[in-house]
């Protein structure tokens, strides 16, 4: 089982920076409630595409769980039954986990898509962790990290249904986000440990220390622009699409916190890199690192001056959490790990 481990894991990493993109479109599209239960949709497994599925009608049939929206509120089928003339109270109970009772087809199918990749991403990190008992005998902090990211995956995907219950709750959301960079984390990881590539890295304290206080530093800044994200989903809904250009008139105090941040963690980086450069360290992946700061601060900045055009907002925070990623690598390679395979991939 030991052969397939190591890819399994990296196509979990892949599949779940996916599910972090298809999160960014869903809070870019403002499909988040598209779904309104959980973990089906709108009570079906596959869901509809026409309000008429979900419109009491007579003389049709209903199957128990079935959602239908009436009088503005989410109804659920008691049981299977045939509908008779008129509507009957009797067969329904009301959704009680929330309000929201409004379909639109688009929002619900990208919220569809964003659940099919987190599911699909919660199977291939099951199968890695089956792959992972291989390791039982050897190293056994594999297997149980390996099983303890199932864990995980479970409680994002309840922290999903919590998110949904809650119609986004703001505080819930970071959180739903920062459990992704924590599987993520312990991903890459588990793919340092496991992997038997040897590097040619010099030892630099100075270099270990500050790349550990950017990576801090870049954790708080992504929880700063959850934060920021926020108030703007919340400005736009006050002011319309077609008011962009006020949306951050008078911005809040964590949004010049978080432009702030930008340009230290910009400094750090620099530094690093040209500590890198000079002293020869091997960790060429600062230059990707800096690489993906410039996207992110030029998308950051798109978003101020040029209202928000599409696409800047998921490319944000997509690349916020492949900036994450990549830095923690940094800071694995730094770390004296024992190898445990002698087999590269």
């Amino acid at each position: 089982m030991k052969k397939y481990f190591l890819k399994a894991t990296k196509v979990a990493v892949v599949l779940v920076y996916l599910v972090i993109v298809a999160g960014a479109l869903v809070r870019m599209t403002g499909s988040g409630m598209g779904c309104p239960d959980w973990p089906k949709c709108f009570g079906y497994y596959i869901p509809p595409t026409d309000i008429k599925a979900l419109i009491w009608s007579p003389n049709r049939t209903f199957e128990q769980g079935q959602v239908i929206i009436k009088d503005e509120k989410l109804l659920v089928a008691k049981e299977d039954f045939a509908s008779k003339a008129t509507f009957e109270n009797k067969d329904w109970r009301l959704y009680t986990k929330h309000d929201y009772a409004i379909f639109n087809p688009t929002h619900t199918w990208i919220e569809y898509l964003n659940r099919l990749i987190g599911a699909l991403a919660g199977i291939v990190v099951l199968l890695m962790a089956v792959f992972s008992i291989g390791y039982w005998s050897t190293n056994k902090k594999i297997t149980l990290l390996s099983w303890f990211t199932v864990l995980l995956m479970g409680f994002q995907g309840w922290l999903g249904a919590t998110v949904v219950y809650s119609v986004l709750n703001p505080i819930k959301i970071t959180l739903h986000m920062m459990v992704a960079l924590l599987i993520v984390a312990i991903l890459l990881f588990i793919i340092k440990k496991s992997s038997a590539v040897i590097y040619n890295f010099k030892e630099d304290k100075l270099f270990k220390n500050v790349l550990f206080v950017t990576l801090t530093l870049t954790i708080v800044q992504i929880v700063l622009g959850t934060q920021v994200r926020q108030y703007v989903d919340d400005q736009v809904k006050n002011l319309g699409y077609d008011q962009m250009h006020l949306v951050l008139q008078n911005p809040m105090l964590n949004f010049y916190i978080h432009r702030s941040f930008s340009i230290i963690i910009l400094t750090l980086n620099v530094f690093l890199f040209l500590r890198n450069r000079k002293l020869q360290l091997g960790f060429n992946k600062t230059n990707a690192v800096l690489f993906l700061i410039g996207i992110e601060i030029l998308s950051g900045m798109a978003m101020y001056y040029l209202d928000f055009p599409n696409g800047s907002q998921p490319i944000h925070l997509v690349i916020a959490s492949l900036l994450f990623g990549l830095q923690f690598y940094l800071v694995l390679e730094t770390k004296k790990l024992r190898l445990t395979q002698i087999k590269t991939f």
